[in-house]
């Protein structure tokens, strides 16, 4: 008996090729994506108001004020306070103060309702103190006559404003 003999390539089925090409295809098109992103996670909105900050102790203030307090404007023995705050950076704690004799009583308030007092008081100062609209007001007539009165000091041959 003869012995078989292996078939000839001709023979051979050349689907087993193309399932090793295929997969090969596969992996190596898998090894090339990018790596996915896990899920991402759920995201809640924002609250419409800024959370509150947290209350502190009315000492600093206290502290504070009895250091600086002299550039406070009263009107009617009360008067607003802005103290820095070094958490948000800005004068951004609003107290309301009362006088009386020579005991103060501060109470937070949510935002000052005077103008901020712009003169008078010095840049490095951590407190803002307000005014009244009448002296802001009394204020700025006074800046406004200096400057016209500096303005025709320098113009040559124009008339002398009359003294009020």
């Amino acid at each position: 008996m003869e012995e078989p003999r292996p078939p000839s390539p001709k023979q051979l089925s050349r689907t087993p090729s193309w399932i090793l090409l295929g997969f090969a295809l596969g992996v190596l098109f898998m090894w090339l994506l990018p790596a996915r992103d896990p899920a991402p996670l759920p995201v809640e909105p924002l609250p419409s108001r800024p959370a509150p900050l947290p209350e502190r102790p009315l000492d600093e203030v206290e502290a504070v004020f009895a250091t600086w307090g002299g550039h406070a404007v009263w009107t009617h023995e009360l008067t607003e306070i802005s103290l820095w705050d070094p958490l948000t950076r800005e004068f951004s704690r609003h107290y309301e103060v009362l006088r009386s004799g020579e005991e103060y009583f501060f109470r937070s308030i949510p935002r000052l309702t005077r103008p901020v007092l712009a003169y008078g008081v010095p840049d490095e100062a951590p407190l803002r103190f307000t005014e009244t609209e009448a002296r802001r007001e009394e204020w700025l007539r006074a800046r406004r006559q200096e400057t016209w009165r500096a303005v025709t000091d320098a113009i040559p041959g124009s008339p002398k404003p009359a003294a009020p």
